[in-house]
């Protein structure tokens, strides 16, 4: 028992998602200098903002040690003039004067009236805590100053209660800090430019390897598809793409050499009916003949055409299955009903060349019930295509593990050799012994069988021996699995 169903190929659908075509080296370039750019602009603000404080710290230390120094005369000197005079002397920017409360000056930095009038300053803070001492900056004559002033208590001829004054000038300290900031702003331009370029540089080298990859695999003609990609000579990101590439080419191979047998399988079986078609029509032309040898020819061509419409019928089968894939409507029922139903439609021809058929057991089955009476048919008729006159076929269901349902068809017939086991599901296969004796079959039988249990997620199985006969095992699982 024996005709061939096509092996299994795994069918993947791959569902295609819309994105926007862009160099991957330009991706991997901006994100670098992205991300430098933001490096470097945080280390510069951070840098700005360090020499502010640092200054903004320095100078309030000054000013308010200048405080102190004078809040110290004033209290515990006795307001020294000669002390007082050196204190308010111009040192480093620096500017004194001292109020009493009715802000009449009682001395100053000479030229400090014209440039800084008392209004100007800020109130000062509590009484002899310099900590808390307001500060001031203001623009004057083109000039940035920073003033600051404090409460103090004075002896006599100094009044009790006097305000201090101090300004300094930080004209320098600004233009400092904006040359610093211009200087921090170019270093951040070219540092950008830099990334980009190093960006574009150390992408092109990351990808190279990528886009030998991609030279090897264009290289790769059809005639070329048992070569393989070394995965070693590949970095190990690419060494799992270059796996998948290897497995597709196999694949690729595989489907190559059984479309190009399955051509060659395909014309030869072609070739028969149609030259038997050609053949009988030349010779029906070739002279007058009576009715009854042109209808002998009709019946003759309208055989060969039915079997070509067998054929063409098998192998849409086979295609849709293996393609298109199918909706299966599984329902529960009882196997032995639809096997009973089977052996009952070839229960004529059985008799007639006086083989057996018996079918015994049962079990629920679920499966397509057009396919299951299809697949079991397609069995059955091979049986009796190759079981010998006074054989037996017997059907017998039951459960296997796992509730799943086994039906086995077995026969008496003569067997297949070892050899050709391994090919028996392949399409338009038939032992070579067996082609000039059954001249019937079509080599498509298990293939259905075969497609029609991949469908169903189950199994089947083949077992011969040589004049011994043939058992075929189909498994259906259950509805959980």
């Amino acid at each position: 028992m024996f005709s061939k169903p096509a092996e299994n190929t795994d069918h993947q659908a791959f569902s295609f998602i819309p994105r926007t075509a862009s160099s991957i080296a330009k991706r991997f370039a901006v994100l670098y200098t992205v991300s430098a750019c933001g490096l470097l602009a945080i280390v510069i603000i951070y840098l700005y903002w360090v020499l502010i404080s640092d200054l903004q710290k320095i100078n309030n230390t000054f000013l308010a040690g200048r405080i102190s120094a004078l809040q110290l005369l004033l209290k515990k000197h006795n307001g020294d003039p000669e002390a007082l005079q050196v204190e308010t002397r111009i040192e480093s920017g620096g500017y004194v004067r001292i109020l009493d409360e009715t802000n009449r000056r009682f001395i100053e930095t000479p030229g400090m009236a014209d440039l800084l009038a008392s209004s100007l300053f800020p109130s000062p803070g509590r009484d002899g805590n310099n900590e808390e001492a307001a500060t001031k900056r203001v623009m004057r004559n083109k000039r940035t100053f920073l003033l600051m002033a404090a409460w103090a208590e004075g002896t006599p001829p100094i009044p009790q209660r006097s305000r201090i004054q101090v300004a300094l000038d930080i004209s320098y300290e600004e233009k400092l800090k904006s040359s610093y900031l211009k200087r921090l702003l170019i270093v951040l331009f070219g540092g950008v430019l830099l990334s980009a370029v190093m960006g574009v540089a150390i992408t092109r080298r990351g990808l190279r390897p990528l886009k030998e990859l991609a030279q090897e695999i264009e290289r790769i003609k059809t005639t070329d598809l048992h070569k393989r990609l070394q995965g070693s000579e590949w970095p190990e990101e690419l060494q799992s793409l270059a796996s998948g590439f290897n497995r597709m080419f196999s694949r690729m191979d595989l489907s190559f050499t059984r479309l190009s047998q399955f051509s060659a399988d395909l014309a030869h079986e072609l070739r028969t009916p149609i030259h038997n078609l050609m053949g009988e029509a030349e010779v029906a032309l070739s002279r007058n003949r009576t009715p009854e040898a042109y209808r002998e020819v009709l019946a003759s061509g309208l055989e060969e055409a039915q079997r070509i419409s067998r054929m063409i019928d098998r192998l849409l089968f086979l295609s849709r299955a293996e393609t298109d894939g199918r909706s299966l409507e599984t329902i529960p029922f009882k196997a032995e009903d639809e096997v009973s139903g089977v052996l009952e439609f070839h229960d004529a021809f059985a008799k007639e060349e006086e083989i057996m058929l018996t079918t015994r057991g049962s079990a629920l089955i679920h499966a397509d019930p057009v396919l299951f009476r299809r697949a079991i048919s397609n069995l059955i008729s091979n049986a009796l295509q190759y079981t010998h006159r006074g054989g037996n076929i017997a059907v017998k269901i039951g459960k296997a593990g796992d509730n799943w349902v086994e039906v086995r068809v077995t026969d008496t017939g003569q067997g297949i050799s070892p050899e050709d086991l391994p090919r028996v599901f392949d399409r338009f296969f038939r032992a070579d012994r067996t082609r000039s004796q059954f001249s019937m079959g079509l080599g498509l039988g298990l293939s259905i069988v075969k497609s029609i249990m991949d469908l169903h997620q189950g199994q089947v199985s083949f077992q011969s021996e040589v004049n011994k006969g043939t058992m075929v095992v189909l498994r259906f699982p259950p509805p959980s699995a």
